[in-house]
């Protein structure tokens, strides 16, 4: 008989609970419509594809994603995406916040998040709980950490990445002794003193299989294992949020434990952090590789047809489905769904996240008539280090450059993040426009 008097189609003795993030301000303004696990990624995918394929390639086929802010493209995303057949018992689905009888609040904070839901996942069978967050760039096998947590007997486990000492200033960096469990954590530590506390003994390189002699720190990677009885033992509280209340509580209170992952792990939770992870996309040994099919990156299928190319120079680009390209010069870029790419145009370092829709030859027409642009990029535009959201208008001859201007700005037809220009979701950018 399974814990919860129920039977299970699963074999799995795993749920996953993705935590959607909130209003995603850091991503802002790709974030204005739509919550940041749905905003686009390498030209055809979304964010919140890269953690559900993570469990899915590890067997883990129960799935929860929660949300509250703008989660309207995140549910037509999901429901169009992930569908299994009745015989595997897996399931996508999401739980967006709501208020009720006894609780009228939004979600407060991870911990919140979970607590409010809790009732819903113990209604399944499981013995673990894997958190994880929605804004993350990595593949992983989950099964290695399921394994370790139950081999070591943890209660709780956390994902951790060596990173450099930089780095470690804008991370929480955990501390570990021998038996690989966690003795101290603190948040972004700035003091050197600090910091050295916290360095990871070199004569443990490897055991770990670390390579190198710099000086290293264990950071998390927000992603926890929770064993089913602690998690509702350590959310019987009021505390909001795991990685600020819960996990350092935890620390004096049970076992535990820190699991090394070793391969590309990115943060992408900010506008530079998502622009140059999408660029490095398109280098000839990118460190993250969509094109592992020993464990692909899943999404919706589109039936769109081949992209077109009429003559144009592309240099270390990625092209998604369904484009036009008219004698365009393109370096360095990515190019999402159904983008049209004027003549002569110049797009050197650009993330375009595509269109939804083709535009009409009686929409063209009309725009036309109007003097205004059709969707896409026009022809003579120059434009580098940008983000061009869905469906924008570029006008022709459109010149776009971050150059001399500052570091953050809002402005009616663009914004600037980070040094990153970004033309928002069906923007329209006039014909000659100098930005």
């Amino acid at each position: 008989m399974s814990q919860t008097g129920r039977q299970s189609i699963n074999t799995s003795n795993v749920l996953c609970v993705i935590m959607g993030g909130g209003q995603g301000s850091r991503l802002f303004p790709l974030t204005k419509d739509r919550a940041k696990p749905a905003v686009p990624l390498a030209g055809k995918y979304r964010i919140v594809d890269v953690p559900i394929s993570n469990c899915i390639n590890s067997g883990f086929r129960r799935i929860y994603i929660l949300t509250q802010f703008n989660s309207t493209s995140l549910h037509r995303h999901i429901s169009q995406s992930y569908k299994f057949d009745q015989f595997t018992g897996g399931f996508v689905e999401i739980l967006a916040a709501q208020q009720t009888l006894t609780d009228a609040s939004w979600y407060e904070g991870t911990a919140d998040a979970v607590r409010k839901n809790l009732i819903n996942f113990l209604n399944h069978d499981f013995e673990y709980l894997i958190i994880l967050s929605g804004d993350q760039l990595y593949r992983m096998d989950f099964r290695a950490i399921v394994a370790q947590h139950a081999e070591i007997g943890a209660d709780v486990t956390i994902a951790t990445i060596p990173v450099g000492r930089n780095e470690a200033q804008s991370l929480g960096i955990m501390q570990v002794n021998a038996e690989r469990r966690i003795t101290h954590f603190v948040e972004k530590p700035k003091e050197p003193a600090v910091l050295d506390s916290l360095r990871l003994p070199q004569d443990w390189y490897g055991k770990l299989e670390i390579q190198g002699d710099r000086d290293l720190f264990l950071a998390s990677m927000g992603i926890y294992v929770f064993s089913r009885d602690v998690v509702r033992a350590l959310l019987d509280n009021t505390l909001t949020d795991f990685g600020k209340h819960i996990i350092p509580q935890a620390i004096q209170t049970h076992r535990v434990c820190s699991h090394v992952y070793q391969g590309y792990w990115e943060d992408i939770g900010t506008i530079r952090s998502f622009f140059e992870a999408n660029l490095d996309l398109v280098s000839e040994l990118p460190r993250f590789n969509f094109f592992d099919m020993s464990a692909p990156i899943f999404s919706r299928p589109r039936f769109l047809p081949s992209s077109k190319i009429n003559g144009a120079q592309i240099d270390h680009a990625l092209v998604s489905d369904g484009c036009i390209i008219n004698h365009a010069k393109i370096s360095n870029s990515i190019i999402g769904l159904r983008m049209i790419v004027g003549e002569g145009a110049q797009i050197h370092r650009v993330v375009s996240l595509g269109c939804d829709y083709f535009e009409s030859n009686e929409s063209i027409a009309y725009h036309e008539r109007a003097n205004k642009p059709r969707i896409g990029i026009g022809a003579g535009c120059r434009i580098e280090n940008a983000i061009i959201d869905k469906n924008a208008r570029v006008g022709n001859n459109v010149v776009m450059s971050p150059v001399g201007k500052p570091e953050n700005l809002d402005h009616p037809l663009y914004f600037i993040r980070d040094g990153v220009i970004i033309i928002p979701k069906n923007a329209m950018i006039p014909h000659g426009t100098v930005i």
